[in-house]
């Protein structure tokens, strides 16, 4: 599947909830979030199907992502079924750790690949202020846990304000080369604004390179992060929103007035 620039599109990131355990200051609001009605949610066999659906049009890399995607119940069934879809290549999961250390073996044993893990800073009272509410050693537990099940390619996602030199970016940095962890560096990005930012250590925010279509957890694909544009596998079916999605993917983000982190899953 290409688009109009020639790009290949082989990558689907699949937010599986909006609902998250922490609410760190660059995603979401303290209290106060709109929630998408839960009748809206597609079931996870809904999920597969497009999966599958994305799969015979080139699709062969997914992520799942939230919110919080280990919030989003019976989540291991839906990893076990995506592993079996024939034809993806690489899955994989982006989650905030706190919840690894239950989940970590689940996930090894129905077929996860791969994992990123957001981590910003290794100050308990700083992780503690980002996030809202969180422990940072859930995290560091959860990490262990993860590569004590045989997770070998963990990532971790460290947002920045704007560069890796930060103090708390260079002890995350630190941390990463001590345990073996690859560490990306995010510039904190504004959809309203249309500010982003290559990935320091990845190829997200690199508009020539985008290979990435993005479905909601309410069943809407959008070929673009920065930018409104979107199509709902409700209303149109899987194959047609995906394929509307890539043929109207715009050359470049410019931004976005609906659209939020928690729901989009960054």
């Amino acid at each position: 599947m290409f688009d109009c620039f020639d790009r290949r599109i082989h990558y689907l990131r699949i937010s599986v909830t909006d609902l998250c355990n922490l609410r760190c200051d660059y995603c979401m609001p303290e209290e106060g979030i709109q929630r998408i009605p839960r009748g809206d949610i597609l079931s996870l066999e809904e999920i597969r199907d497009i999966t599958e659906a994305a799969v015979e049009l080139g699709i062969d890399k997914v992520r799942l992502t939230g919110g919080e995607p280990l919030v989003r119940r019976n989540i291991i069934y839906l990893v076990g079924m995506l592993s079996r879809v024939d034809g993806v290549k690489d899955l994989a999961m982006t989650t905030n750790g706190t919840l690894l250390d239950t989940f970590a073996r689940p996930l090894k044993d129905a077929g996860l690949h791969r994992l990123n893990v957001s981590l910003d800073t290794l100050d308990p009272a700083r992780y503690r202020e980002k996030t809202r509410r969180g422990d940072l050693e859930d995290v560091l537990r959860g990490l262990e846990a993860a590569k004590a099940v045989g997770f070998d390619q963990i990532k971790i996602n460290c947002v920045i304000a704007e560069h890796s030199k930060e103090e708390d970016a260079l002890a995350v940095g630190a941390f990463g080369e001590r345990h073996g962890y690859e560490v990306r560096y995010i510039r904190s990005m504004n959809l309203r604004e249309g500010s982003f930012w290559t990935i320091e250590g990845g190829d997200g925010g690199n508009c020539d390179a985008c290979n990435r279509l993005r479905l909601t957890s309410d069943g809407k694909v959008y070929p673009c992060l920065f930018n409104d544009i979107h199509y709902s596998v409700k209303e149109m079916g899987a194959k047609a929103a995906l394929l509307a999605a890539a043929g109207n993917k715009p050359e470049s983000g410019h931004k976005s007035e609906n659209n939020h982190f928690n729901v989009m899953g960054g």
